[in-house]
C-alpha cells in the first residue's frame, strides 16, 4: 500500500522562539530582525538559510514560525514560507487565514518568496509580505528560484495584498553569504 500521509514536523526548538516573540516591539524592523535569528538557528541545526514568521497584522502576536525543512524532511515543498502558512492553517483548522484574524496576517520571510511560495501566498490568506534578502541574493549563492513574473508585486497589490521589500536586506543576505561560505547544501 503507498504511503499517504505527507507530514512535516517542526523543530523544537522553535518553542524558544514562540517564548522570545513575547519581548518583541511592533516595528518591521524588529520582527524582521527575529526572523533572520531564526533562520540563523535553523542553519546551526542543519537546515536551509531560510525562515519565515506569521504575525496577526495589528497585534503582532506571532501565530507561527516556519523554517526550511527541505533536506531534513526530504520534502521540496517545505520551504520556510510553505512550513508557516501550514503551521498557522493548522492551528485555526482554516486554509484562508485571513478569515481567522480581525485584522489580517502578515509573513515575514528572510528571503524574497521563490516562485512556488510567491504562488502559494495569494490563496493562503497573507495580507501582507515582508522579506529580507532578494532573489538575486538567493540567486548569486547558487539557488534556483524559479521564474516568477515580473510584475508579481502589483499582482498581490490587486489581490488586497501588501508587499514592503529588502527590510533589514544586508542582516538577511549574511545569512545566506555564511550559509555558502559553510557549504551549506544548495538545492
Amino acid at each position: 500500500m503507498p504511503n499517504t500521509s505527507i507530514t512535516i514536523n517542526t523543530p523544537a526548538w522553535l518553542e524558544h522562539f514562540y517564548k522570545q516573540s513575547k519581548d518583541l516591539d511592533s516595528s518591521i524592523e524588529s520582527r524582521m530582525d527575529f526572523t533572520i535569528k531564526i533562520a540563523v538557528q535553523n542553519i546551526k541545526e542543519g537546515g536551509g538559510p531560510f525562515g519565515a514568521a506569521i504575525f496577526e497584522k495589528n497585534t503582532n502576536n506571532l501565530i507561527s514560525i516556519g523554517v526550511n525543512l527541505v533536506t531534513k524532511s526530504h520534502l521540496s515543498i517545505a520551504h520556510a514560507e510553505i512550513v508557516a502558512i501550514c503551521a498557522a492553517q493548522s492551528k485555526f483548522s482554516n486554509h484562508d487565514l485571513s478569515k481567522v484574524c480581525n485584522e489580517g496576517v502578515e509573513l515575514f520571510s528572510t528571503t524574497e518568496p521563490c516562485a512556488m511560495c510567491a504562488g502559494a501566498i495569494p490563496w493562503s490568506g497573507v495580507k501582507r509580505l515582508i522579506y529580507g534578502a532578494t532573489k538575486q541574493d538567493a540567486t548569486d549563492i547558487g539557488f534556483d528560484e524559479g521564474a516568477k513574473p515580473e510584475n508579481w508585486i502589483q499582482e498581490y497589490k490587486k489581490r488586497g495584498i501588501d508587499v514592503i521589500c529588502e527590510v533589514n536586506r544586508e542582516s538577511a543576505k549574511k545569512v545566506l553569504l555564511e550559509y555558502h561560505k559553510n557549504k551549506g547544501i544548495i538545492y
